[in-house]
């Protein structure tokens, strides 16, 4: 039966991303750029993730840096000599475009040394202070039309405890994601008793991996403080989130939609001709351009 926690506010108004990561898998690309500044068509990876956040009413946000992240900041920040040579140039559609990120609130707090998910989030509890708060990993790329968070916000106002979005993935791929053992408990909703950072297949508790959308509650910031390392010598989120099981329940929401993993590079791949198609300018010219590829392959 799905329980309500009566002493944590409804109110989600924060969201954290941590970007401080050193994207080894896309280098040298990423030697001196952002894996986060990487573009999906005409944007950059970290922007698909701030447009969801806003769309689900959140209104601040946290940006966890690092060394050679500073293009994140100029990126959400005003651009007044592009901005000028765009209005001499009566191009008024990409000035709206380019500033319709910029009333939002946007902080930014450095991760001096990268010790993992769970240290990234920990570097944002002054911001957060004793709110609850949404976690966006920004290579976990949502199709636009789909209402992921919206619904966790959701099933968050109704149960007021940690929800962590949940998708199926092939037994083969288990030891790439922490796995959640638990009871069903609603449509897609479960009530986690367990979880496994990156298990091998014969010991996952489930096919149920968490991927990166995260509501949580500012009582994993002290749990976090005592956090040790854990695989691959970080302070691992999941680890919290199964020592806070033992307080308080946790739940997860099953997605059922188009995500792209775009921090490995078939992934952003895959990404990147999807919103490609998506886009009105470019759909008939790059489909007919596939289709072609396609043509020549078969030859």
């Amino acid at each position: 039966m799905l329980q309500r926690e009566n002493n944590v506010s409804d109110v989600l108004r924060k969201a954290i991303f941590p970007a401080a990561g050193l994207g080894t898998r896309f280098l040298p690309a990423t030697k001196a750029s952002p894996k986060e500044m990487l573009p999906i068509v005409d944007k950059p990876m970290i922007q698909y993730g701030v447009e969801e956040a806003i769309s689900c009413g959140l209104k601040e946000i946290v940006i966890i840096t690092g060394k050679h992240k500073r293009s994140i900041e100029d990126h959400f920040d005003y651009a007044f000599e592009l901005e000028d040579k765009l209005r001499k140039s009566g191009k008024k559609k990409l000035i709206e475009e380019i500033n319709r990120l910029n009333k939002i609130k946007i902080g930014y707090i450095r991760q001096g040394y990268a010790l993992g998910l769970g240290h990234a989030i920990s570097c944002a509890r002054p911001f957060v202070n004793d709110e609850p708060f949404a976690v966006i990993l920004s290579d976990d790329v949502i199709d636009t039309n789909e209402t992921l968070l919206k619904d966790m916000v959701a099933l968050y106002k109704k149960l007021k405890s940690p929800i962590l979005a949940l998708e199926k993935v092939p037994v083969s791929e288990v030891h790439r994601y922490g796995v959640i053992g638990g009871t069903k408990e609603g449509d897609g909703v479960y009530r986690i008793d367990t979880l496994v950072e990156k298990p091998d297949r014969e010991s996952a508790p489930s096919d149920l991996a968490i991927i990166g959308r995260y509501i949580l509650t500012p009582d994993i910031f002290e749990i976090l403080s005592k956090s040790k390392p854990g695989k691959g010598g970080e302070i691992q989120l999941t680890d919290a989130i199964a020592k806070l099981l033992k307080k308080r329940p946790v739940y997860g929401y099953l997605f059922k939609g188009k995500r792209f993993d775009a921090g490995d590079k078939f992934g952003y791949l895959k990404a990147t001709v999807h919103f490609a198609l998506k886009n009105p300018e470019l759909s008939a010219q790059f489909r007919s351009h596939i289709l072609e590829v396609a043509r020549k392959l078969k030859r």
